[in-house]
């Protein structure tokens, strides 16, 4: 499906950075501040005094099954320093490197003055379907592993961990083979469940996490489509034993969140942050994040797309960078590329049959410095395809493109290049024999 997939994946990790960045970059391979890939999908954000902890599944192995659940700080959100793992695998155990452990989850237990995980634990072929918990006395741990069950019997895969201004917590799951979705209190010591507070029957929801804004709760959820992508939705309720509203839409199904699965929602301000995985289930240690302000201003959350922005955590706001548009059509074609036209292209016009001797250079204007540039484009394949950029005319390296969800669907990939101060060209498609997607414009920041 890719060409030379050691050689992608390596100019990648050069290329699309976001050390050293003040920006988050959605879609970039980010880095952590020793250069490495930052593995931690699946997320769960603690904030502990200033320091945030992201613990999140290491898939570097690009497997499902369990290498280590690791553990990030940072203090800004965009530079993250990795510390030691917070769990690893033990033999003869449900946290094997023979088993699952996905989506781990951290509360701080003020009673007992210890750090709770809790993760989905399961056997290689999902058929477990438990809860695993972990204690540890600091943020990283090392966790130590208690055990690994069926809450209250009942099937657990997909789960989210809430706590509440008065300090319970709540279990958030998939359950009974994902046709129902319960939210269950903790006891005391955050170590087992009690009762069920809330079932949304025949929802088919996963991947969950809860936002709680001027005493409404805000449950946002995933369906269920494994690693593919599907429009996550929002329902609202002003008791987590409900009633809960109806779903609604955070981004426009069409584009079915970007290309992204719910992880975690981090309150900011009086609105939140969308933390989700762009999962690559053929490559799970290159599945990337596609975190997006989640603007509450409307009355109803939604994603604010932006491909270049920025936090202010004491403000409690973000700001989206501003970049100029270049639109494909008015680039210089080659070979056998050709003009597409269609209404939800960008001024109503693309770029296709990119690659296999088809190519489009574009000229831009650049700052003199490395620049972040968004490639939008339609991938009507149900598989990704790639497409090589070149600067300048110099070496071609490769930028993946998802799936589009069929039709001239548009997302967005980022990359990073070296703009020289004034004209640049940059072109798209060249020396790959593999067809790329099309593309609609370019946005330079």
């Amino acid at each position: 499906m890719l060409l030379s997939l050691p050689l992608i994946f390596g100019v990648l990790a050069g290329l699309l950075e976001v050390r050293g960045q003040s920006v988050i970059v959605p879609g970039a391979q980010w880095t952590d501040t020793s250069g490495n890939s930052l593995q931690a999908h699946g997320a769960g954000i603690i904030k502990v005094g200033s320091t945030f902890y992201w613990l999140g599944e290491d898939k570097s192995h690009n497997s499902a099954l369990f290498k280590a659940v690791s553990c990030y700080t940072s203090t800004d959100l965009v530079t993250w320093s990795r510390q030691n793992d917070a769990l690893s695998p033990i033999a003869n155990t449900m946290i094997s490197t023979s088993n699952v452990v996905e989506r781990p989850k951290v509360i701080f237990n003020s009673k007992n003055n210890e750090y709770v995980m809790w993760f989905h634990s399961d056997s290689s072929n999902y058929g477990a379907a438990e809860v695993g918990v972990a204690t540890a006395k600091t943020p990283c741990g090392p966790y130590t592993y208690k055990a690994s069950w069926k809450p209250l019997g009942a099937d657990s895969r997909d789960e989210g961990l809430f706590q509440d201004d008065n300090g319970n917590a709540y279990l958030l799951y998939a359950s009974d083979n994902n046709q129902n979705f319960k939210i269950t209190q903790l006891d005391a010591d955050y170590y087992n469940v009690t009762t069920t507070v809330s079932q949304l029957d025949g929802a088919t929801l996963e991947a969950p996490g809860i936002a709680k804004r001027n005493g409404v709760y805000w449950l946002f959820a995933s369906h269920t489509s494994g690693w593919a992508p599907n429009p996550n939705k929002a329902f609202q309720a002003t008791s987590l034993s409900g009633p809960w509203s109806s779903q609604a839409d955070i981004a426009p199904e069409s584009v079915r969140t970007y290309y992204s699965q719910n992880a975690y929602d981090l309150p900011l301000g009086s609105n939140a942050i969308y933390m989700g995985d762009r999962w690559r289930s053929d490559l799970l240690g290159s599945s990337t994040y596609i975190w997006y302000p989640l603007d509450f201003s409307s009355g109803t959350p939604t994603l604010v797309a932006a491909d270049v922005w920025s936090v202010n955590l004491a403000a409690g706001t973000w700001s989206v960078a501003s970049g100029t548009a270049y639109e494909a059509e008015n680039g210089v074609r080659n070979g056998s590329s050709t003009i597409l036209t269609d209404s939800s292209f960008s001024g109503g016009s693309a770029v296709g049959y990119l690659g296999n001797g088809g190519s489009v250079s574009i000229t831009v204007q650049g700052k003199g410095t490395a620049q972040w540039v968004s490639l939008y484009f339609a991938n009507g394949d149900s598989a990704w395809r790639n497409t090589t950029v070149s600067l300048n005319g110099g070496s071609p390296v490769w930028i993946d493109q998802p799936s589009t969800g069929g039709g001239h669907v548009i997302l967005s990939v980022p990359v990073k290049l070296s703009l020289n101060s004034g004209s640049n060209t940059i072109t798209f498609g060249a020396g790959q024999t593999n067809y790329a997607a099309d593309l609609d414009r370019i946005i330079v920041y």
